[in-house]
């Protein structure tokens, strides 16, 4: 595939054809119906370059691009490895660049797990069933239903925007954001600013809805453990064996207690919600705010802590040969700001029988809760929700904002969701049963519209 290919080659396989729902449905008239087509192409990503389905996704959202006034671009990294990426002018000639950025790969399902088919977009409760819906075709089908919204109405957005749909961002972005920013950045010049997935839902604090707007990322190492050392028999008296060193490696590093620790971020958050819900914020035990996050909880929690979680291990072939080498991985999360010293700690940590080589690296990012884009995300939140609270929040995840930010883009989790409060949300992300309200995907629709800030053109 050329990497500036604007030809269009069709619909893929039981993806119709036809142009979307008529102009007297709002922005929110396609989504359900981009969000099931989307969620049937299956994108599953495997990392290590292993991935299906990418291509047809980018032709999938390609034409509907042109339908919103785009002229999108193709870009691939390396075989089938497909993102795609169209600019749309502005009303205002002196506003800044705003990217809207989505990623159409998703983690693998497994089909006997599920109650549905995770690639059948089943309708069911008011909601549409599937490997991302959440994550995050849900969001991508928002961009290009309000998008579609404009075109028709014959308005633009305030911003002139660059929308990306980039593959491999479940793996790292290796080839996907990070790829295109290392090779192409050009196309992201004049952007200041970029919105994308995780943040903007809403959660139960106490009596209040709050949206929780991401406004940082907690940094991630994937770590390669290394123990060589002599082999023998297994019948023989053998102090110097790889397998006991990595073995023991990995149980200092996964049981460590990394100390509670507090960003701008999550102090800013916990005290708000102390607020809300009248506790009082100790930062020695906030257990008492977590407990009021709802579904939040977990994941907040876990934006207070390093984090060392040992993923995999690998050694020897036969019960009777002691190995000269094991190998582990340890997925790790640290916070913005701290990252050389706990790095630092998990080489100490690994002993001196254990080498520690990082695979994939990316960036802790963190940004203040205020100014111009802020301001609008807020406004327009309780422009739908009256009653909304708008609160920042960490991920302890990461999304291609890190790539973006490589260029002075700044980067925000906003894909707005008003949610039942009996829904589990942040437990469907890489879940079982992933799905997502229909009424909570034509909310954010509307949110987006309104951020946007359109106007008709002269």
């Amino acid at each position: 595939m050329d990497e500036n290919r604007v030809t269009d080659q069709g619909a893929p396989r039981g993806v119709t054809d036809t142009d979307p729902a008529s102009a007297s449905g709002g922005p929110a008239a396609d989504v359900v119906r981009l969000c099931r087509e989307l969620i049937r192409i299956d994108t599953t990503n495997r990392g290590g370059n292993v991935s299906v389905g990418e291509p047809e996704a980018a032709d999938y959202c390609a034409r509907w691009m042109r339908q919103a006034g785009m002229r999108p671009r193709f870009f691939e990294s390396s075989p089938g490895r497909v993102s795609v990426i169209g600019h749309l002018p502005g009303w205002d000639p002196d506003a800044p660049g705003l990217v809207l950025h989505g990623h159409t790969d998703v983690v693998p399902a497994e089909a006997e797990e599920w109650s549905v088919d995770p690639f059948s977009a089943e309708m069911k409760d008011g909601m549409i069933w599937g490997r991302g819906a959440v994550d995050m075709k849900g969001m991508d089908a928002m961009i290009l239903s309000t998008l579609l919204h404009l075109a028709r109405t014959g308005q633009r957005p305030r911003r002139p925007l660059t929308v990306a749909f980039f593959a491999d961002e479940e793996a790292g972005g290796v080839y996907g954001a990070q790829w295109i920013v290392d090779n192409h950045p050009e196309v992201f010049d004049g952007c200041t600013e970029a919105i994308s997935e995780v943040g903007g839902f809403s959660t139960q604090v106490g009596d209040a809805r709050a949206y929780l707007v991401q406004t940082a990322e907690k940094g991630l190492a994937w770590l390669n453990l290394t123990a060589v050392d002599r082999p023998g028999h297994g019948s023989a008296q053998h102090p110097d064996n790889a397998v006991t060193h990595l073995a023991a490696a990995m149980h200092r590093i996964g049981t460590h207690q990394w100390p509670l620790e507090y960003t701008k971020t999550t102090r800013m958050l916990l005290e708000q919600v102390a607020e809300l819900t009248g506790t009082v914020f100790d930062e020695a035990d906030p257990t008492p705010q977590l407990e009021q996050l709802g579904h939040a909880m977990s994941w907040v929690a876990g934006t207070l802590r390093t984090s060392t979680n040992p993923t995999g291990l690998t050694a020897g072939y036969k019960h009777n040969v002691i190995p000269s080498t094991a190998t582990g991985t340890v997925d790790m999360r640290l916070l913005p700001g701290s990252e050389q010293e706990a790095l630092a700690t998990v080489a100490e940590l690994a002993g001196e029988h254990v080498t520690v080589e990082p695979e994939h690296r990316d960036v802790g990012l963190e940004t203040p809760f205020s100014g111009d884009l802020v301001e609008l995300m807020v406004t327009a939140l309780r422009a739908e929700d009256p009653e909304a609270e708008v609160l920042p929040f960490m991920l302890g995840g990461g999304t291609d904002n890190k790539s973006l930010s490589r260029l002075g883009i700044t980067g925000y989790g906003f894909s707005p969701l008003r949610l039942p409060p009996e829904l589990e949300f942040t437990s469907l992300f890489h879940g079982i049963d992933e799905r997502v309200p229909v009424d909570a995907l034509e909310f954010g629709c509307r949110v987006l519209e309104r951020m946007l800030e359109p106007r008709a053109e002269a």
